[in-house]
């Protein structure tokens, strides 16, 4: 692990995979931020809930019994990446080490847990897809590093 200024906390290696469950999950939003869309495998973690936030289009993860959030083992990234996506979530979120399920193995993976107020209601990754994820990742364009093929 490396330490990240920014949290002063230590950050995963790049051989940690990071469990994402929100915007996170969806190529478009990874595109738009690290321009190109890393391996994402299918995964669940128990006892913990995908929660709306008040008048924000992304959810938070919050401990819940007798629930499983649904998301994505996200791996193969750089450092410079794991930087990216530190930089991207909000302070609300806390980097947490979790233990998640995926193709019938357990996986230590990381993920961003939420600190703050959540609504009742769960998050929709239907609903984000219908009704946000078009100009939520036509804001993040601009913000991709440069992955274009240098031309001599």
């Amino acid at each position: 692990m490396t330490a990240d200024r920014r949290w002063g906390r230590k950050l995963p290696t790049p051989t940690d995979p990071l469990f994402v469950y929100g915007t996170l999950q969806f190529p478009e939003v990874l595109d738009g931020l690290l321009g190109r869309t890393p391996h994402l495998e299918p995964a669940v973690l128990p006892g913990r809930r995908v929660a709306a936030l008040p008048g924000r289009v992304y959810p938070g993860l919050v401990t819940a019994s007798d629930t499983v959030a649904q998301g994505f083992l996200l791996s193969g990234l750089t450092a410079a990446e794991w930087r990216i996506l530190d930089d991207f979530e909000d302070d609300e979120y806390d980097l947490s080490p979790v233990s998640v399920h995926a193709a019938d193995r357990e996986v230590y993976a990381w993920t961003y847990a939420w600190t703050a107020e959540v609504d009742p209601r769960d998050w929709s990754a239907l609903t984000f897809r219908a009704d946000h994820l078009a100009a939520y990742a036509d804001r993040l364009r601009p913000a991709a590093p440069d992955t274009s093929p240098v031309v001599p």
